[in-house]
């Protein structure tokens, strides 16, 4: 059910209480964790926190902590599939889940005992009613206790003969009911797309309980960021968003003349700015940020050489338009100086690394304390990882199209990175991949002249452990400035591996995102051809 007064029916149950605290690896959960966290250290809650990567670790960790435990928080993870039919949790176990992810699964909707939704009400949800997906068995029961009472008297014949008509009559209007319910149920769960981000719904509960503090905004301002890098929402929303949290930094960072001049060194600022679209540029030279920015390096098309020579003449001349964004910086003092994507790009690169002597749990450590002012050298640590990734992403995106790696299956883009491509590992993990695959997508959408081409999704599949033998596999909406980024492939992945029994993993929570094995990648991509076709 959804939470109506996150106050009261949220805060002060769990406040006297230890909980567990999952945690999804995205930027925008660790913002949100941060601003929980900070909260519960306000409080002296207790809590215990576990980062989970897909829906294995959640159900294994949970195993391990149930019987600990009565309350569990989920962030960014848990709304978009049956939890209790996944966790097989005690009647007594409360869940509160702060989840992005939509559409939201209807049982987790109408559950009106277990299961709390941390969800903005004003998110376009379209949740079918109640009536239309569940029905009440006891009927069905007493048809099928008139249909045992077997023989009957001959004078009452005819009322037998009226209550099989009036059988047949309610069978009919089931299946009815039931082939409405199929179809109202495709339609809600077609389509996969994100809500508001889950470090803005935090920092709502702050504000609400007048415990908000300008580094609580800070986070939401990042994890807002996240989604908008990630391209998880459309312009509008974050446009909307960004006004939200425009009031917000007004009310926090309002200084007078008096106050400006006795700043102390170490103080904290936020301010709004319309900045330049591109990547680490305020960390980076100004042109190996335009050459290593999506935006600036697919219209430039800096794989070609006349794209180069491109960039060197707008270099001379310095012009460009839509170059600028709205977005958020913060100061820590005089010395140091942020933009909210830079953050994103940094946190998300320590959380990400492929490290071989870091394990899951040290990376989502490490990216938790670069959002603290005190862990600045972390930050800065994931900065450089960040360029590193993002040059990677220019060279593997200018040899995709130079060796016409991206094909047309028909409905659909293709491409596939073989084992033993420069820096594939970057790659590995789901953020990381997803973020590449759009702006292959974004640079082909440049590159090509094929108008039909222009209008499809694409499909892209990496290398992930070679020994095992499997791909990771990740589908990428339409890139299209009307786009809703509602992202199909979900449940298109589903039965194209289920109509072809191909060895497939859904673990992720992002259910575009899949493992399959890679003797299997043929038929399962005929498959998801016939079915979109």
């Amino acid at each position: 059910m959804f939470v109506s007064d996150f106050r009261k029916e949220f805060y002060e149950v769990v406040q006297n209480q230890r909980i567990l605290l999952f945690v999804a690896l995205d930027v925008d959960s660790l913002c949100a964790c941060k601003i929980l966290q900070a909260l519960f250290q306000c409080d002296h809650v207790q809590y215990t926190l576990v980062p989970v990567s897909g829906w294995q670790e959640l159900e294994t960790a949970f195993l391990e902590h149930k019987e600990q435990f009565r309350y569990f928080i989920l962030i960014n993870c848990g709304a978009n599939m049956d939890l209790l039919d996944i966790l097989q949790p005690d009647e007594d176990a409360i869940f509160f889940v702060c989840d992005t992810h939509r559409p939201v699964n209807v049982v987790n909707v109408y559950n009106d005992t277990q299961i709390k939704l941390l969800i903005k009400q004003d998110d376009d949800l379209e949740v079918p009613a109640y009536d239309d997906i569940f029905r009440d068995e006891e009927e069905d029961e007493e048809h099928s206790e008139n249909e045992r009472d077997g023989s009957e008297p001959s004078e009452k014949r005819t009322r037998l003969e009226e209550e099989i008509v009036a059988q047949t009559m309610k069978r009919r209007e089931r299946r009815e009911w039931e082939a409405r319910r199929r179809d109202i149920l495709f339609d809600y769960e077609q389509y996969e797309y994100h809500g508001t981000s889950s470090a803005m719904v935090m920092f709502d509960l702050a504000w609400m309980m007048s415990k908000d503090l300008n580094d609580m905004l800070w986070w939401a301002i990042v994890g807002l960021t996240d989604q908008w890098v990630q391209d998880k929402i459309t312009q509008m929303k974050y446009v909307t968003d960004i006004g939200i949290l425009q009031r917000h930094v007004s009310r926090h960072n309002h200084r007078d003349e008096d106050e400006e001049n006795t700043l102390s060194v170490d103080c904290m600022r936020i301010s709004f700015e319309y900045d330049l679209r591109l990547a680490l540029y305020q960390h980076w030279s100004l042109h190996d940020s335009l050459c290593n920015t999506c935006y600036t390096a697919s219209r430039f098309k800096l794989w070609s050489v006349h794209g180069q020579k491109r960039l060197q003449e707008f270099l001379a001349d310095m012009g460009m338009k839509d170059m600028r964004m709205q977005t958020f910086s913060i100061h820590f003092g005089f010395k140091h100086k942020f933009l909210a994507s830079d953050v994103v790009f940094a946190t998300m690169s320590l959380m990400e690394s492929p490290e071989k002597d870091s394990s899951g749990t040290d990376n989502f450590i490490r990216a938790l304390d670069s959002l603290s002012r005190s862990n600045l050298d972390k930050l800065y640590l994931g900065l450089e990882l960040a360029k590193k990734q993002l040059r990677a992403t220019q060279q593997i995106i200018a040899s995709c199209l130079c060796t016409n790696l991206v094909i047309s299956q028909g409905p659909f883009l293709y491409c596939s990175l073989m084992e033993g491509t420069p820096d594939v590992v970057l790659f590995l993990k789901p953020a990381s991949l997803s973020l590449l695959s759009r702006h292959l997508l974004k640079s082909f959408v440049c590159s090509t002249k094929n108008r039909r081409c222009k209008l499809l999704p694409l499909v892209m599949a990496a290398p992930l452990n070679v020994e095992q033998g499997t791909v990771t596999v990740v589908g990428i909406p339409p890139e299209m400035d009307s786009s809703d980024r509602k992202n199909f492939f979900g449940r298109a992945f589903e039965k194209a591996a289920e109509g072809t029994n191909s060895r497939t993993l859904h673990n992720y929570f992002d259910l575009s995102v899949i493992e399959l094995k890679a003797e299997d990648r043929s038929k399962f991509l005929d498959a998801l051809v016939a079915l979109l076709s």
